[in-house]
C-alpha cells in the first residue's frame, strides 16, 4: 500500500488583518495550526513570507519546505503555552555562557577567543547593563545576580514568536549572549556560528579536519540561519522590497531542515 500524501487543494494563498495580527488564506479559508488553533502572526511581512511558502506548493504538499510555517506553528503551540519555562531554561545560559569560559593555553587559542568574544563580552556590559565575568578553564564562575536578572529580562519582553527564534539561537552555541546579538541585529547568524566553534576552528588548524564534525556544525549553522530569516520577517511590519524577502524566503526554504515537531529540550537533555 502506498503511504497516503497531503495534496494541495486551494487555487492561491493570501493574507488579511485578523485579531491585532495578520491570517493566511487559502481560497478565503484561514490557515490553522496542525492543533487547529488559529495561525494569527504578528507582522504582515511573516504572513506574506508563509503565504508564499503555500503558494510554491505543487501537487503534494511537503511541510520540510515550509520552514517559517513550521516555526510559526511551534511558537503558537509549543513556545506559548509553556512561555515562562523556555525563558527561564534559555536565561539559565547566561550563568553558564560560552563566551565567559576560556582556553587555559595555548596562547594562539587565548589570542583568538579574546579577539572573537570580547567585543561581545563589552557589547553585553554596555548595551545589555549585564556585565559577566571571564574564567580560564573549567572552574565554574558565579556572574553577578543583576546581570543574570537583566539577561532574563530580556527573555520577558519577547513574544512567543521572538522567543521561538532565540531558542535555536541560544541552545545550538550555548551562548545566551550570542543568541541575543542576533536577535538585536549586532551579528548574524553566520557570524554568531563562527564565534562558537573558535575551539574547533583552532583545533583543525593543528589535527586537521574532521568531517564528522564539521558536518554537524553545518547542520547547527543552517537551524541558526533558519532562526535569523524568522527574525528579519518577525520584526518588520512591512519590508519594501518584496523581491528581497522572497529571496531570503527561496534562501531559507531550501536549507536542510530539522524538524521543530521535536520536543523542546531541557538544559541536562542538550548537554547530554
Amino acid at each position: 500500500m502506498s503511504e497516503w500524501k497531503a495534496r494541495r487543494f486551494w487555487k492561491a494563498a493570501g493574507t488579511r488583518p485578523a485579531n491585532d495580527g495578520w491570517e493566511i488564506l487559502l481560497d478565503e479559508r484561514p490557515l490553522r495550526t496542525p492543533g487547529k488553533q488559529p495561525l494569527i502572526l504578528p507582522t504582515k511581512a511573516l504572513a506574506q513570507a508563509i503565504a508564499a511558502e503555500w503558494d510554491a506548493q505543487t501537487e503534494i504538499i511537503d511541510p520540510n519546505a515550509m520552514p517559517l510555517t513550521r516555526a510559526a506553528n511551534s511558537a503558537i503551540e509549543k513556545i506559548r503555552p509553556q512561555f515562562a519555562d523556555v525563558a527561564a531554561m534559555l536565561a539559565e545560559y547566561g550563568g553558564t555562557d560560552l563566551l565567559c569560559y576560556r582556553a587555559e593555553q595555548p596562547e594562539e587559542l587565548l589570542r583568538m577567543q579574546a579577539e572573537g568574544w570580547d567585543p561581545l563580552i563589552d557589547w553585553a556590559a554596555t548595551e545589555l547593563r549585564a556585565p559577566l565575568r571571564i574564567t580560564h578553564g573549567i572552574v565554574p564562575v558565579r556572574q553577578p545576580d543583576d546581570s543574570l536578572a537583566r539577561l532574563r529580562a530580556e527573555m520577558d519582553m519577547l513574544d512567543s514568536f521572538g522567543l521561538m527564534a532565540l531558542h535555536d539561537l541560544v541552545t545550538l552555541p550555548g551562548s545566551l549572549v550570542l543568541g541575543l546579538a542576533v536577535l538585536r541585529g549586532r551579528l548574524s547568524a553566520e557570524d554568531a556560528h563562527r564565534l562558537s566553534r573558535i575551539d574547533e576552528t583552532w583545533q583543525s588548524s593543528q589535527w586537521g579536519r574532521d568531517e564528522e564534525a564539521e558536518a554537524a556544525a553545518g547542520n547547527r549553522l543552517m537551524r541558526c540561519d533558519r532562526r535569523h530569516g524568522f527574525i528579519s520577517f518577525r520584526v518588520k511590519v512591512e519590508l519594501s522590497d518584496w523581491g528581497a524577502m522572497l529571496d531570503l524566503w527561496d534562501r531559507i526554504g531550501k536549507m536542510l531542515l530539522v524538524s521543530t515537531a521535536c520536543p523542546l529540550r531541557s538544559r541536562s537533555e542538550i548537554a547530554a
